[in-house]
């Protein structure tokens, strides 16, 4: 897989550790269903605490990604879905000490609830 960084300074720039846009050449496309900060093992979330949450949530999707085939950098895109937006600059601070640069394309969306209480959920597309 060959990931191609697409950026413009006609558009604003990041926000935070992602890219405008990511061009794929090759490779298979995965599209990664939504993780919360669930333990494998109960299915309880790992704690109330955000960050505790936000890295549990990743980890668990690093599973899902290795478990296709992928790593880390075989992500093109991730979504991020808080459900309190002013958290954003520590769900990014942890973001950008887990995920590798170039960093993938990304949005993020405040919502109102998410399952099981959790405060925060990922979800990705990877090519492999």
């Amino acid at each position: 897989m060959s990931k191609e960084i697409i950026h413009t300074d006609t558009a604003p720039a990041a926000v935070g550790p992602y890219s405008q846009a990511v061009a794929v050449k090759g490779g298979k496309t995965v599209y990664l269903s939504g993780q919360i900060g669930l333990e494998p093992g109960t299915g309880d979330l790992v704690s109330e605490n955000f960050e505790g949450q936000v890295r549990q949530s990743f980890a668990n999707m690093q599973a899902v990604i290795e478990a296709a085939g992928g790593t880390l950098d075989s992500i093109v895109k991730l979504t991020l879905f808080l459900t309190d937006l002013s958290k954003f600059a520590s769900a990014n601070a942890i973001m950008a000490d887990i995920i590798p640069q170039p960093y993938p394309a990304r949005s993020t969306i405040g919502v109102a609830s998410l399952p099981k209480g959790a405060q925060f959920e990922v979800e990705a597309v990877i090519v492999v």
